[in-house]
């Protein structure tokens, strides 16, 4: 046990960097995916053909996409244009794009459990499309869409490890730079998983309780 805890205790700052640059990549992916998804889930529901087909196609060709494509391509194909960007952006950027793609599903699915008799009835009386979706629809659709939207950026939060295969300091990058310094991987490799369930353990956690809460107040 002694070794186990001197892993930790020795090499404390590599894992508070590891661990902090994941929960920014996270932070600042999971905002982006989230409106980049709310804009495609509105164009996958909307009633102009060219913003419905454009929405299919972006969510059936990312999603299928495997995400370590997504981060070469962003990782090495981009700078090939000429675009100077740093491992972290692109990092984010693949997150974002791909994760985008599932939380417009989430939202689309939650769309439409909201009866379209409810939709129908404030076009009639003058709605807007935005008006109908912003003021009407979302607001009833968020107790289906909220569980399904908080496993996604569970997995999204795991997602980020794929990052340490692009030069990027997370926590999924801890290994290698213990296998330098010639650390037990075993012992390395637990408390990496430690360090994940500490951040993952409280979603899992908000996403019951607003399953119970709100399978109460149906």
């Amino acid at each position: 046990m002694g070794e186990f805890f001197r892993v930790l205790t020795d090499n404390g700052q590599l894992f508070v960097d590891g661990f902090t640059n994941t929960v920014k990549l996270f932070l600042i992916a999971a905002v982006g995916s989230l409106v980049l998804g709310m804009l495609l889930g509105a164009m996958r529901v909307s009633p102009v053909p060219a913003l419905r087909a454009f929405g299919a196609t972006y969510v059936n060709l990312v999603r299928n996409t495997p995400l370590t494509l997504v981060f070469a391509f962003l990782v090495f194909a981009v700078p090939k244009l000429d675009v100077n960007i740093d491992y972290f952006a692109s990092a984010t950027i693949a997150l974002t794009v791909y994760t985008s793609a599932f939380v417009c599903e989430v939202i689309r699915s939650g769309v439409n459990t909201v009866a379209a008799g409810q939709a129908e009835a404030a076009r009639a009386l003058g709605m807007t499309f935005s008006q109908v979706l912003t003021l009407i629809v979302l607001p009833q659709a968020l107790r289906a869409m909220v569980p399904p939207m908080v496993s996604v950026f569970i997995a999204m939060l795991k997602n980020t490890t794929i990052a340490a295969g692009f030069s990027v300091l997370e926590a999924g990058a801890i290994p290698a730079y213990m296998a330098e310094r010639g650390e037990p991987q075993f012992a390395v490799l637990l408390w990496i998983t430690i360090g994940f369930l500490i951040l993952i353990l409280p979603l899992v956690a908000l996403q019951r309780f607003l399953e119970r809460k709100w399978r109460v107040a149906r």
